[in-house]
């Protein structure tokens, strides 16, 4: 039975999703969780793709202790430096470096001859193997480059010291039989491949991602890359929990296992989901909610009758359970403080007093509350940034014979008051128009999500926004029982990004 090493880029190539944009604290809390979970390698960032980058990459590298943490580097000296510099605290670092190899991409993109590529790779690996044991190389575009060619560049990565080669199929091209027929040509053509681990890296965009990485998986991959829920650029990445339990289902054919400890996946998969703004779909494999669902009467009298009829997973398996109603309005600061370690939260005091006088205004608002409750408002107060406007109250006259009005009522950094009415076509849209006109800020509404977070008549609300202003996108999010308010919430918080992205706020200035 082979062990197959699971390599996250969620806090990566995750993050390039459209729209998706994670705080430092962010980025670190789901870094743990996947720690957590049993990742091997947390891809933590680009170090060299901005300040704010190299910072969240050094984070992650300094709190997390048994993965080891990598950052991105394009083959060249001072991305190799900037991620080493990001790097130099973590327990286990590994300096990621890339260049294209496929026809395409040298011509066009690269305009270099395959010697030139071939010269670049090499200069990389061992640029980075002067600061770390680790290095992992990757093929840009691998899927669509010539195979002689293809292993005579990993050939040469691994002579310069590459520990691991990556062979990603950057556009989601291939099909399962010819993605997998690269792993065998290249365990044939490359002397030494047996002594690295050898990865493949799979996007969606022909919804083959899980599928070609576990065709690479046969064809001798010894490391899969992806993401939780599958997010990332365009169409997205490989989702690792799909071929996790791919692997533990059909062990028998694959003959191949992970490490993760598969009942933190739904865990993972919610705080992600929720960080992100990027909500699962009801009937996304593993991790949907309508994954073990049984609406069909013909499916229900036989998983009564016999689970496994139509059952292939366990909803037990990856940590899926009912909400278990354990706090209220008498349970103290230490059963909440408890109640946040089980739940996988890593807060210091001063964050833990903080979200214990948010769950006592809860607890004034709802007779039970559940573990969902918690979580949605503790990753609330995660995502909170510098705030040059925090919503004080939302005033609102509706009636289906009259015109919706909004008055709000903004407190700025300052500490100066910002109040203002406005009329719109719905209770939303007449509350935004209001603070838009309190903020002074132009921006276009580009997406709104409201979502349950439990059942019943005073579930929380959680309402996702995303906001467009010139080439500058951010999302908000917002959780109340009220779910205007949370629209209201929401919309303050992505203003509040979007001033603090232009540089008009201080980062951290505010909690």
């Amino acid at each position: 039975m082979r062990t197959i090493e699971i390599f996250d880029t969620t806090l990566r190539d995750g993050e390039q999703s459209p729209g998706v944009n994670l705080s430092t604290n962010e980025k670190v809390e789901i870094a743990l969780q996947l720690e957590k979970l049993g990742v091997s390698r947390i891809e933590a960032g680009f170090a060299a793709a901005s300040p704010g980058d190299l910072q969240s990459v050094a984070e992650v590298a300094r709190r997390v202790k048994q993965a080891t943490v990598v950052s991105l580097a394009r083959s060249v000296p001072n991305d190799i430096d900037k991620a080493y510099e990001a790097l130099r605290h973590a327990a286990n670092p590994c300096i990621h470096v890339f260049i294209a190899t496929s026809p395409i991409h040298r011509q066009y993109k690269l305009r270099m001859s395959k010697e030139e590529v071939i010269e670049r790779a090499v200069a990389a690996v061992r640029h980075a193997k002067k600061y770390v044991q680790e290095v992992e190389f990757s093929a840009e575009d691998a899927g669509r480059t010539e195979i002689p060619f293809l292993a005579e560049v990993v050939q040469a990565a691994i002579d310069a010291g590459a520990t691991i080669v990556n062979i990603p199929d950057t556009v989601g091209y291939m099909t399962p039989h010819e993605y997998g027929n690269i792993f065998r040509e290249l365990t044939q053509r490359v002397n030494g491949i047996e002594r690295i681990k050898l990865s493949c890296h799979c996007h969606d965009d022909l919804g083959m991602a899980v599928a070609n990485s576990l065709a690479a998986i046969e064809g001798g991959a010894t490391q899969v890359e992806g993401t939780i829920n599958g997010i990332g650029e365009r169409a997205g990445n490989a989702a690792l929990e799909e071929v996790a339990l791919a692997l533990e289902t059909r062990q028998d054919y694959y003959q191949a296992k992970t490490n993760l400890n598969l009942k933190e996946i739904a865990r993972t998969s919610q705080l992600i989901s929720r960080l992100t703004g990027m909500i699962v779909p009801g009937n996304k494999a593993v991790v949907g909610a309508n994954a073990f669902a049984h609406e069909s009467g013909i499916h229900q009298d036989g998983v009564l009758k016999e689970v496994t009829t139509y059952e292939i997973i366990r909803p037990e398996t990856v940590g899926f359970k009912s909400n278990r109603l354990v706090l209220g309005k008498h349970s103290g600061r230490h059963a909440f403080k408890d109640k946040l370690a089980e739940l996988g939260y890593h807060l210091q005091p001063e964050e833990i007093d903080v979200a214990f006088a948010s769950f006592k205004e809860l607890c004034d608002k709802k007779k039970e509350v559940s573990d969902d409750d918690i979580i949605a408002l503790i990753d609330t107060k995660m995502m909170a940034v510098a705030e040059a406007y925090k919503l004080e109250s939302v005033q609102l006259s509706y009636g289906n014979l009259s015109m919706p009005t909004a008055s709000v009522r903004l407190i700025r950094q300052d500490g100066t008051v910002a109040e203002e009415a406005a009329c719109g076509n719905g209770s939303v849209d007449s509350i935004y128009k209001a603070i838009d006109r309190a903020t002074g800020e132009e921006v276009t509404l580009a997406d709104y999500k409201i979502v349950s977070v439990t059942h019943g008549k005073d579930a929380l609300g959680e309402v996702f926004v995303r906001l467009q202003q010139g080439e500058i996108t951010v999302q908000g999010r917002g959780v109340s029982t009220d779910v205007l308010e949370a629209s209201a919430l929401a919309y303050v918080r992505a203003i509040n990004k979007l001033i603090e992205r232009r540089g008009e706020v201080l980062v951290g200035s505010a909690q």
